[in-house]
């Protein structure tokens, strides 16, 4: 059993996941910032911890993980405005690296989505600008960190019900398409089982192969 914890805790694909990792028997802290949305988590077999991490300091984060065998970064600022964008999605998203280091927590999850990168091509005036900017500065942190890392990169995500199968970029998938939050959510639990998947970048859709087949491919 390991102890995870999963910011962004009442999101969707991180609800799907609680339920994934506490039927596996692990013990997982979702971190969340509304306290209005604990009974969720705890109905999804997660334990919720309320904290906003745009407020949280250097200390706090570390405290939070203290304990812990994994992070998974699944939080994000939604859209919106591009202060807190880069609050959550860099900013926050990078202090939580720092944390894991100290605290001694090697194994680290984030999720970003396919194409995410420093010449990602969004122009300035394009809504998802701010965004994209905010992974790619958090993406290129956590390669250049001591973690035990692993990026995924989901394409557009749907609320189609899981397939349980998917096709990663060099490996059948040819470009961005669409992936439900279901099998992102049962991707993210495939890797944390594998630790050889620590130093990679996988970027997928769904597809035809089973994801554990997938995930063994890359090997």
């Amino acid at each position: 059993m390991a102890r995870i914890a999963v910011f962004g805790g009442h999101g969707k694909v991180a609800l799907h996941l609680e339920r994934l990792l506490s039927d596996a028997g692990h013990e997982v802290s979702a971190v969340i910032r509304n306290p209005d949305h604990a009974d969720d988590v705890r109905s999804a077999g997660g334990t919720p911890v309320v904290a906003d991490v745009e407020q949280l300091d250097a200390l706090a984060f570390n405290e939070l993980l203290q304990g812990h065998d994994a992070v998974v970064w699944s939080a994000g600022a939604g859209g919106g405005s591009a202060l807190r964008t880069y609050a959550v999605d860099r900013d926050a998203a990078i202090a939580s690296m720092t944390a894991a280091q100290q605290a001694g927590v090697r194994r680290y999850v984030m999720v970003s989505y396919y194409g995410s990168r420093p010449d990602h091509g969004v122009p300035e005036d394009n809504s998802f600008h701010a965004y994209a900017e905010a992974k790619a500065a958090a993406d290129t942190h956590l390669r250049a960190s001591e973690l035990d890392w692993t990026i995924l990169g989901p394409s557009r995500l749907t609320l189609d019900p899981p397939t349980g199968r998917i096709e990663i970029a060099g490996h059948g998938a040819t470009g961005p398409g669409e992936v439900s939050r279901a099998d992102v959510a049962a991707v993210i639990a495939a890797v944390l089982e594998r630790p050889e998947t620590a130093g990679l970048t996988i970027e997928f859709n769904n597809g035809d192969t089973p994801i554990g087949e997938a995930l063994d491919a890359l090997r």
